[in-house]
């Protein structure tokens, strides 16, 4: 029987494994945190998103430019990912956004039956086993019991980028496979939160949601809700924009999407004896969450509000650090893998999940592309070993 070992048991590892394990390898996964897949139950305590309910070609759109990437989610995509947590006995619904969760709502009874099924595969999990390198052929780990090595016919590498190193993922490997030769783009923060150092009386807006706005950064606009909090700006519009953000793009809020120019200074013209404050309230219906970013970021006020009102720039100072990202951009280059992702430069190495080098934004599309990268990884690694 040939042997297979995946190093990290997240979702894009352990779906490796399962596939390893049913085309008939003996699989070993070795995971350095106390139990398996903390990222992801992490991910799901406020509800897991496992997808978006949305045709393959729109949800093919929200990847970076990584056609093999795009090739593989389309092979496994949204569909699939319902009809697997179907499979594990989760029945799932779509919310009125389009995304999909277990109708639990949380990771862990999926988790649980998935464990369940890879035992039941003949699939042996270690866990407390920290992968520290290669010696030779040989990689070696630091276990309970001490220093041990694996030399297995083909390798799935499944560690997870460089955010949330608590979880397991630190980017530690990229030290490893840099000595390898292998060619790695530098890792940079993803769907990351922004940095505003605010004024006093922003205080008592802390933990207030901000709606009806459209975001823009560079050429990307998008509409959607944030959260004002203590240290910034968080919440899935700001992830939206967040990789054009890092890469210099200003950013700016339109606090009335629905309203023209035309239309906003019409409204503003009939002003009276009004306060500003209320005036702004009652004609263009901005709540207290727009209102204090209105005034946190657009005083001294010109003497035409309407420019700030339909582009409000946002004085911030750079992404949250990569640690308190929920993902990273950087990793393997998809030119080091073969169509298999298979490491060009170590043969019988396979890599998955957010260890590769692209970026999507939240809603489904990150966990959708690690099972679907770590299936495609798998299947490859199994079709491998048949030929040694």
């Amino acid at each position: 029987m040939k042997t297979a070992l995946v190093i990290g048991a997240g979702p894009a590892g352990l779906a490796a494994a399962e596939e390893l394990a049913r085309a008939g390898l003996s699989v070993t996964v070795a995971e350095a945190k106390p139990s398996p897949a903390r990222k992801f139950l992490m991910a799901g305590k406020s509800g897991l998103n496992l997808t978006k309910d949305e045709p393959v070609e729109i949800f093919l759109d929200h990847y970076c430019d990584r056609p093999l990437l795009r090739e593989i989610v389309a092979e496994f995509g949204p569909d699939e990912v319902q009809d697997w947590a179907r499979a594990l006995g989760q029945a799932v619904f779509t919310g009125s956004s389009g995304r999909v969760f277990p109708e639990v709502m949380k990771a862990s009874p999926l988790l649980r039956t998935w464990l369940g099924r890879l035992d039941g595969l003949g699939v042996k999990l270690n866990t407390r086993w920290r992968w520290t390198g290669w010696d030779g052929d040989a990689l070696w780990f630091d276990t309970p019991d001490g220093a041990v090595s694996l030399c297995p016919d083909v390798t799935v590498l499944a560690l997870g980028g460089a955010s949330w190193a608590r979880l397991g993922s630190d980017g530690a490997w990229a030290e490893w496979l840099g000595t390898k030769g292998v060619t790695l783009a530098p890792f940079k923060p993803a769907n990351a939160g922004l940095v505003v150092d605010w004024s006093d009386h922003m205080a008592r807006h802390f933990g207030a949601p901000v709606k009806a706005v459209s975001l823009r950064a560079g050429d990307r606009m998008v509409r959607g809700e944030f959260v004002i909090s203590a240290r910034g700006l968080e919440g899935s519009a700001i992830y939206a924009i967040c990789a054009d953000v890092r890469e210099g793009a200003e950013l700016t809020l339109d606090l009335c999407p629905d309203l023209s120019v035309d239309d906003i200074r019409a409204r503003l013209e009939k002003r009276g004896k009004a306060s500003l404050a209320n005036h702004l309230r009652k004609a263009l219906k901005l709540d207290p969450s727009r209102l204090a970013l209105l005034n946190e970021f657009g005083r001294p006020f010109p003497q035409d509000l309407v420019g700030l009102i339909k582009a409000l720039p946002v004085r911030h100072a750079g992404l949250r650090p990569m640690d308190e990202a929920i993902s990273t951009a950087g990793g393997v280059c998809f030119h080091a893998l073969d169509a298999g992702l298979m490491l060009r430069d170590l043969p019988s190495v396979f890599v998955a999940g957010e260890m590769l080098d692209w970026e999507a934004p939240t809603g489904g599309y990150l966990l959708t592309a690690c099972l679907a990268t770590g299936r495609h990884a798998g299947r490859a690694a199994a079709e491998f070993a048949k030929d040694l």
